[in-house]
């Protein structure tokens, strides 16, 4: 079984368990994932099982996306069949909005072959499950709302700068700014994971997994769901 699949964040509402406890959840659609391509450490240096998620229009998708997924005729094609060059696994499927690789001890373990339809029964055995998504972003942001900074005091003649974060620099030695100072500027906008959250239900029918919590992203946005190393 691979480590995880991809899906989409739905939203969040609740659910009740067998005490009758309200429960927040996310729901996020999970699949069908198509396995791509297997990672070797004999070809590529490691394992790694890479999916695809959610089908892209032919006329959206560039060559290089279409020949990733299907066999396309070409000089080169025929150059490597001319000289005995055994052709690349291909899964035979429409190209795919969201593809991402999930590393494995082993892939000839899992018995996975490229081609695969992966669905949420894959996840039905996993108790709890980390989620990669991509945060929602806040734009451009100063000091105190991108770092909780407590601003310049408000006593007399304090004027415009209520909110800055103050000095920065040091004097002529060494006279710099050092990188990693804490400065207004984009906030949030990038790769989060949040560990160990617990699967609280399977929908194999509907292709649904709720888990307790919250994942990082907007309504609609694309996650990794994967198994956790976190017990």
């Amino acid at each position: 079984m691979p480590r995880g699949l991809l899906g989409r964040k739905i939203g969040m509402t609740q659910v009740f368990d067998d005490k009758g406890q309200a429960v927040p959840v996310t729901v996020v659609e999970v699949g069908p994932c198509v396995v791509l391509q297997l990672r070797t450490p004999e070809k590529d240096g490691y394992s790694a099982v890479q999916l695809g998620f959610g089908d892209k229009p032919r006329r959206l998708a560039p060559r290089s996306e279409r020949g990733h997924v299907a066999v396309l005729s070409s000089n080169r094609q025929k150059a490597l069949q001319a000289a005995g060059v055994a052709p690349v696994a291909k899964a035979n499927c429409e190209p795919k909005k969201y593809v991402r690789e999930f590393r494995l001890e082993d892939v000839k373990e899992p018995n996975l072959e490229v081609g695969q339809v992966l669905t949420a029964g894959y996840l039905s055995s996993i108790p709890f499950v980390d989620v990669i998504g991509t945060s929602k972003g806040r734009g451009f942001a100063g000091v105190m709302k991108k770092y909780n900074f407590g601003g310049t005091c408000a006593s007399h003649g304090v004027k415009k700068v209520h909110r800055s974060g103050g000095s920065t620099g040091q004097s002529t030695d060494p006279g710099k700014v050092f990188k990693g100072t804490k400065m207004p500027g984009r906030w949030a906008a990038a790769q989060v994971t949040i560990r160990r959250l617990k699967v609280v239900r399977v929908d194999e029918e509907n292709g649904v997994v709720l888990v307790r919590g919250a994942v990082p992203g907007y309504n609609g946005s694309y996650v990794m769901i994967r198994e956790t190393n976190c017990y």
